[in-house]
């Protein structure tokens, strides 16, 4: 019932692009009937929250298909971000179907910034998280096994943004 084109539409073209289909998806209609909510359902919906409807509830709706998408990512054993795929439990990285040789310390880097895509991440947490607490280096050792992390993705190492003074963030999936 959109001026343009139909919700359903909409859903059906963003789940079936590889680049989107991951976008979470609520509809919110005025369709109440049970096969409108199967239909949209059917068609990857995570949620369907009819008219009239409380904003209160929309909210906390948003907020559990965000929480539900954070634990399937967590849980994911592979993660891709377009040409970039990332093979948890084989410790395998490629670019565009091609396999990109990293060390232990690089894909453990590469993990923790893909998991966490938007988020800035300074260097001490990340050094706390890739190399433990007992890790007796410095800060700037970080950026070191980023320059190299960057030039091993090739043109997808500019996914590694740097955020200066701060730390560094992998970009988000552009939908």
């Amino acid at each position: 019932m959109l001026p343009d084109m139909d919700g359903k539409d909409i859903c059906r073209m963003l789940k079936s692009d590889p680049h989107t289909r991951t976008i979470p998806i609520l509809m919110l209609t005025a369709k109440a009937e049970e096969i409108d909510r199967v239909v949209g359902f059917e068609l990857g919906a995570d949620d369907y929250v009819t008219k009239p409807f409380s904003p209160r509830e929309l909210v906390l709706r948003v907020k559990a298909i965000l929480k539900k998408r954070e634990v399937d990512q967590e849980e994911a054993k592979v993660i891709q971000m377009g040409d970039l795929l990332i093979d948890l439990d084989r410790h395998q990285v490629s670019v565009s179907g091609k396999s990109v040789q990293l060390t232990s310390i690089e894909f453990k880097l590469l993990v923790q910034l893909s998991q966490r895509r938007g988020w800035v991440q300074t260097r001490e947490h990340l050094l706390n998280q890739v190399w433990g607490y007992t890790y007796e280096g410095y800060a700037r050792t970080v950026d070191t096994h980023i320059r190299r992390l960057r030039e091993k993705l090739g043109p997808l190492g500019n996914m590694i943004e740097t955020i200066r003074g701060v730390g560094y963030r992998f970009q988000e999936e552009k939908g």
